[in-house]
């Protein structure tokens, strides 16, 4: 199974941090953001890897040329950000026709990938999607999912004042290439798949709750955060 990793965001709550270095190298424990994606995705077989790229990019290129999974891992340039869905539908050719996973680089998680991947396989019929979820210990800055009685998502609650309940979209997907038409459907070039896309997916996405750490590093306290909470 291929992935594309989103790491070509520009950081702008994790300034000055960001000022110098790209989101998806930002240091836990000494090591880039990046590399925990790297080892947790390759060392379960998913492979190759596409990683965009925009703000900060030569050292994004830097760190992936010296890297020993380099020979498994593509990049691709965005000289302006394209968005979730506008990176998927741009790279299209390379995703090919077999389901693929996309993650969003900036989170540290240590999800099980192999998990995963079997509830995409033993998803609901007409499913095109298998989300991974979370317990956020802040649901309004999260996307907070409704789900019915077999996993599937009846409803979105995007950062909002009273959400109900704790349970979020991680921004780790595994998506069938049919959604690839949906995106292209919108016919425009930027797209964000989360406020734009997944709407018209309610009903026809399957969520799946992990155990394991996940935690959004995009301010300098849950930076900290995950430093302090992170087990190596």
């Amino acid at each position: 199974m291929r992935a594309l990793l989103l790491a070509a965001g520009m950081g702008t709550r994790l300034r000055p941090i960001t000022d110098t270095i790209p989101k998806c190298l930002v240091p836990i424990h000494g090591r880039p953001l990046l590399d925990y994606w790297l080892e947790n995705l390759l060392s379960n077989g998913i492979e190759p890897i596409l990683i965009n790229t925009h703000y900060l990019a030569e050292k994004v290129e830097t760190h992936v040329a010296a890297s020993a999974w380099r020979s498994k891992i593509d990049l691709v340039f965005e000289a302006s950000l394209l968005g979730t869905g506008g990176t998927i539908l741009a790279n299209r050719d390379w995703f090919g026709s077999e389901p693929f996973l996309v993650g969003h680089a900036d989170n540290l998680t240590d999800f099980d990938v192999a998990e995963l991947r079997t509830a995409h396989a033993n998803r609901p019929a007409g499913c095109l999607m298998t989300m991974l979820a979370f317990r956020t210990d802040d649901p309004r800055s999260c996307g907070i999912l409704e789900l019915d009685s077999r996993g599937v998502v009846m409803a979105f609650h995007e950062k909002v004042a009273d959400p109900p309940g704790n349970l979020a979209n991680a921004a780790v997907y595994i998506l069938e290439p049919s959604v690839i038409d949906i995106v292209a459907a919108h016919s425009k070039r930027e797209i964000d798949l989360s406020t734009e896309v997944m709407p018209e997916l309610v009903g026809r996405i399957i969520a799946v709750e992990t155990n394991r750490y996940h935690r959004d590093i995009g301010t300098p306290e849950s930076l900290r955060r995950a430093n302090s909470e992170y087990k190596k």
